[in-house]
């Protein structure tokens, strides 16, 4: 962590728990498959999650300037809506670069979820994750929207996580039961990414529900926060997609008391959000599309919290430097120069390099650990690299994986083998 993070001094007395978004009280969720990506294949694609209470929310969106439909639908709602009550989220398209028609799609989608469950349009937030380019299904979405609403569970938690999944190989899921005052709150959530993967935000879905009552100028400071020290600080191939959204409802219905601006609960419920964020961030890049390690990159002693994110930032997107990780290779002289190009304001002969505990270079120069000590932590599946810069007392971290062959295969052809699939199936 870093010195902007005042979680870094906080214990939170959590419990992990089991139940993901549908782990606070009134939330539930469904799912079920409607053939979205291919008709043919019967998978969990289509996910709804309620409250069945009025809850206030707050959201995130990606920094690409190339938007999705349905990021420029719900974006909107969450300007226009104090009570949004619904998110419905699908898997296999993307609903991106498809013009005025994938907003009306959007828009339909919500206007369909809404009249299923009582509600106005702009109460629903839709997303939607995976090709680029192509129209929506609709005719095989809307029909279907209100057999998933009449099915929703409070303990639908998994299915909803399996139902965003793309490229990810699990699904992705955390909760916990915080105390506060007499009584108790909890935040859950659920994320999907495993490939585009790079802050600001990354390649991902992410829904969290929590029960704690929280003020939406409250809640909205949590989630920047939070954000800022979780979703952005992964990366695992530089890139940044058209589609990025964590959202955040609070219902109230804990039986904990009120959250107060400034006060003991409010840092608590922040760095409870944190929690849940950060692990589910790691998850998605211990889940990178064929990577076989998980690398934490810690900059610290900067001369400033901008030069350490540069160094650690261009430490984690260098290709040069995943590829050595793969290789259980510890060379920190890729690493060392990643830290000479990233911008940040260091001197060559103070800089201290570190894989796990070990030294591997003190003040610009190789040290005396043996290279065979260093490769042994290579190669495990986790491991961390620390980059000392000796220049001042700022810190940032960083979470990354390796680059592998498998990488490159997988996602060689996948545009091409989605448009001849449509192809067969007459509607490309």
């Amino acid at each position: 962590m870093d010195q902007f993070d005042p979680c870094k001094d906080v214990r939170i007395p959590f419990e992990t728990i089991e139940g993901g978004v549908t782990a606070a009280n009134g939330f539930r969720a469904g799912a079920m498959a409607c053939g979205i990506k291919n008709p043919e294949v019967k998978r969990l694609d289509l996910t709804l999650i309620v409250s069945d209470t009025p809850a206030v929310t707050d959201a995130v969106f990606t920094t690409n300037k190339v938007r999705a439909g349905c990021v420029r639908v719900s974006m909107d709602h969450v300007r226009r809506e104090t009570d949004i009550r619904a998110i419905i989220a699908n898997s296999g398209n993307a609903n991106a670069c498809t013009g005025v028609q994938g907003i009306q799609d959007a828009k339909a989608t919500a206007a369909a979820v809404a009249k299923t469950l009582g509600l106005q349009a702009r109460q629903v937030l839709v997303c939607s994750t995976g090709i680029i380019g192509m129209q929506m299904p609709m005719q095989r979405i809307l029909p279907n929207i209100p057999e998933l609403s009449a099915n929703l569970k409070d303990d639908g938690s998994d299915e909803a996580a399996r139902a965003i999944m793309t490229s990810d190989t699990k699904p992705k899921s955390y909760a916990i039961r915080v105390p506060c005052g007499d009584g108790h709150f909890h935040v859950g959530g659920i994320a999907k990414g495993a490939g585009m993967i790079c802050p600001n935000m990354a390649t991902m879905l992410s829904f969290i529900t929590t029960d704690a009552k929280v003020s939406k100028d409250e809640l909205k400071r949590a989630v920047r926060y939070a954000v800022e020290q979780s979703f952005n600080r992964i990366t695992i191939d530089g890139d940044t997609s058209t589609n990025d959204t964590v959202i955040v409802m609070s219902n109230g219905q804990a039986d904990a008391p009120a959250i107060k601006r400034g006060s003991e609960d409010a840092m608590l419920f922040r760095c409870a959000l944190h929690k849940v964020m950060l692990e589910l961030a790691k998850m998605i890049v211990a889940d990178g599309e064929r990577v076989t390690k998980f690398v934490e990159i810690r900059v610290r002693n900067a001369k400033t919290h901008d030069d350490a994110k540069k160094a650690a930032e261009a430490v984690a997107k260098s290709m040069l430097v995943k590829c050595s990780w793969h290789g259980s290779d510890p060379n920190w002289g890729r690493v060392i120069h990643a830290v000479g190009y990233s911008g940040a304001r260091i001197r060559e002969e103070l800089i201290d390099i570190y894989f796990g505990g070990s030294l591997a270079c003190k003040g610009g120069l190789t040290s005396t650990t043996p290279v065979s000590e260093l490769e042994k932590i290579v190669k495990e599946p986790k491991f961390s690299v620390t980059i000392d810069l000796n220049m001042g007392t700022a810190n940032y971290v960083v979470y990354t994986s390796d680059l592998s062959e498998e990488y490159v295969d997988f996602n060689a052809s996948e545009y091409s083998a989605a448009v001849h699939a449509r192809r067969q199936q007459g509607l490309a």
